[in-house]
């Protein structure tokens, strides 16, 4: 039985718009990132990426991130989480009230070293104190591994050293893991053996989502047939907004309302409204001011009339 199969396999996908796809662009003023966040909460995403604790010599982009949890109207049943590199970050952002922190390290040391400025063995002691702030606290940490399909440094990276990594992260007190095609290097077939990695590795699947890029147009792809390995969860940006400032070539990730319009149509529920979605997107490209790469936001969903005459 494929997962959509399943009648109670429902899919959880997180926006990472507001965070990872506005980082990338000229600064944004807090009020338009407040503005987005609510149109999406307003369409029904229940899993939002609101901000990035991070200096803002750093990422000038993400600046102003306790005005922006402080200014978003607060819907119930909505979760709005934080990327936090260090200790420090983690702390700003549990006191601004993010619900969840997200934590990451790079399977290239080289990206681990451009993104965070330190190894990856000096990344996983900061997530092992960041895990510890979140608990103390009563908040659950996704962590991650970045660049898992491959590096623009060091080219193909092992998915067992990736799994390597999940278990260290596991081991640490992660709540769940999340796996970033920064680059968009990812395939099909890579995603089979990505998780084939994390199965020999002793990782329960059930707490594993993707993050992915389509950068080289394998996106949905690659969300399909990580679905058919029964993975359910998906980070997601609205209209495609998106890359990394520290991995060259990349480009934006997934469309939120691409993705929800083709899981959508596989029978399984996201408790997203596509219209919402696609307002939102409208929205997202009026606020950077170019047109986005999203293609449901262009054309409508599939099951869209026009008049014959």
């Amino acid at each position: 039985m494929r997962s959509w199969e399943n009648p109670v396999v429902t899919c959880d996908i997180r926006e990472v718009g507001p965070r990872d796809g506005l980082q990338n662009e000229p600064p944004v003023p807090v009020a338009d990132r407040v503005r987005l966040i609510d149109a999406l909460a307003a369409a029904g995403v229940r899993h939002i990426e609101a901000a990035s604790f991070v200096h803002p010599a750093a990422i000038p982009a993400m600046a102003g991130a306790e005005e922006t949890l402080a200014s978003i109207t607060r819907r119930p049943g909505v979760r709005y989480t934080a990327l936090v590199p260090n200790r420090k970050g983690a702390e700003r952002a549990l006191a601004a009230g993010a619900d969840e922190l997200e934590a990451v390290v790079s399977a290239s040391a080289t990206h681990n070293l451009k993104n965070l400025k330190r190894t990856p063995a000096e990344t996983l002691q900061q997530i092992a104190g960041i895990i510890e702030l979140a608990h103390a606290a009563g908040r659950p940490v996704d962590a991650g591994v970045a660049t898992c399909f491959g590096c623009p440094y060091e080219g193909d990276i092992a998915p067992a050293a990736v799994a390597a990594y999940a278990r260290r992260l596991v081991d640490l007190g992660a709540d769940s893991l999340f796996f970033g095609d920064t680059t968009g290097m990812g395939s099909p077939r890579r995603v089979g053996l990505l998780l084939d990695a994390l199965e020999a590795e002793g990782i329960d699947l059930g707490i594993v989502g993707l993050h992915l890029h389509d950068t080289r147009g394998t996106g949905l792809a690659n969300a399909y047939a990580a679905l058919e390995r029964g993975i359910t969860r998906f980070d997601a940006s609205i209209g495609g907004l998106g890359g990394c400032p520290y991995a060259p070539g990349a480009s934006g990730n997934v469309a939120t309302e691409d993705l929800v319009h083709m899981v959508e149509d596989l029978g399984i529920p996201t408790g997203i409204s596509l219209d919402g979605l696609i307002a939102a997107a409208h929205l997202a490209e009026e606020i950077v001011g170019r047109r986005l790469p999203g293609q449901v936001m262009r054309s409508g969903p599939r099951t869209q009339l026009v008049p014959a005459g």
